[in-house]
């Protein structure tokens, strides 16, 4: 398939994101022209200096619409796209020089009708930023789902780094009118209607996520609040590993009771699995205070989404 490709990102009052960003996608060493399509969601604070500033270094559209969240912006954004295969990135990313040219030499040789895409850390990025990465990619907190070929055979893309083709926007509708886990909703959709997906293990970006620990927080927690709406939307998606953040919180608080029985073993298990992260987190972002920081994430995100998972099944 002949590629035509849009980059889609919605935009909601964070000017000096897309800044960074434009200007990461100005420096693509993929030679084939692209567009891009910056979709401002009712934003106060506008973009529309920022986006002036690429006009001679990219192909640019700019569109303005009222507030309705990023889902209903990427499909107005989709709409008004001049390509045939769209690639969903937010905001808050900022996209290696070879991202397009590994992207569009993956679906030559294996087309497909929607990708996913990892996560990394920039250099750039606070400690806070790089301990929440860890947590959220590292093999010992999430299994390494997000960025693990082998185990995602059926890969479910997330919204920060995803591609779609025109044929399965028009075919699905594109994103619905939910405000958390609207991108795990359209894969299955998407596998509903007969679409493959993949995982480009080398398609990745740097992401920023959030930059406190209360945000970080109320992210997770809203996560595993919809994992149990969309299992029981989609019951034949449902994985046991869904409730392992759920199991962890249980056994945290059954290693603290156990204490005042003169029981050290679980406390013991506990503090040997957070010295585990404290010293592959050191290892791999080469700082010990991200290695500390990522023991703290590593709760926050056990605790945020386990405990938003028991309240998405209440």
């Amino acid at each position: 398939m002949n590629l035509n490709i849009s980059i889609i990102i919605p935009v909601y009052n964070r000017p000096d994101e897309i800044d960074e960003l434009l200007q990461s996608l100005s420096e693509q060493t993929y030679t084939e022209s692209f567009e891009v399509v910056i979709v401002e969601d009712g934003s106060q604070q506008k973009s529309n200096k920022i986006v002036e500033k690429y006009r001679n270094k990219l192909q640019i559209k700019y569109l303005s619409k009222p507030n309705t969240g990023a889902g209903l912006s990427r499909n107005f954004g989709m709409k008004n796209a001049s390509g045939n295969y769209f690639i969903i990135l937010d905001s808050d990313v900022l996209v290696p020089p070879t991202y397009l040219k590994i992207v569009s030499g993956h679906l030559s040789s294996n087309y497909t009708d929607a990708f996913g895409g990892p996560d990394a850390a920039h250099k750039s990025f606070t400690n806070l930023q790089k301990a929440i990465n860890y947590s959220m990619t590292s093999l010992l907190t999430t299994g390494g789902l997000r960025g693990n070929k082998k185990s995602n055979a059926k890969f479910q893309p997330r919204s920060f780094n995803m591609g779609l083709s025109k044929k399965a926007f028009i075919q699905t509708g594109g994103f619905l009118d939910r405000k958390i886990g609207e991108d795990i909703d359209l894969t299955f959709r998407l596998w509903d209607n007969n679409f493959n997906t993949q995982l480009i293990s080398d398609a990745f970006v740097y992401h920023k996520r959030r930059t406190s620990i209360k945000q970080f927080f109320k992210q997770t927690f809203a996560f595993g609040k919809e994992r149990p709406l969309l299992t029981k939307q989609y019951p034949n998606t449902a994985k046991i590993t869904y409730w392992f953040p759920t199991v962890f919180v249980f056994g945290c608080i059954i290693a603290l009771l156990a204490l005042f029985y003169s029981c050290f073993f679980p406390v013991l298990l506990l503090s040997l699995y957070l010295i585990l992260i404290f010293i592959d987190s050191t290892s791999k972002n080469k700082g010990l205070k991200i290695g500390l920081l990522s023991i703290l994430t590593s709760l926050v995100q056990f605790f945020g989404y386990g405990l938003g998972f028991i309240k998405g099944i209440l």
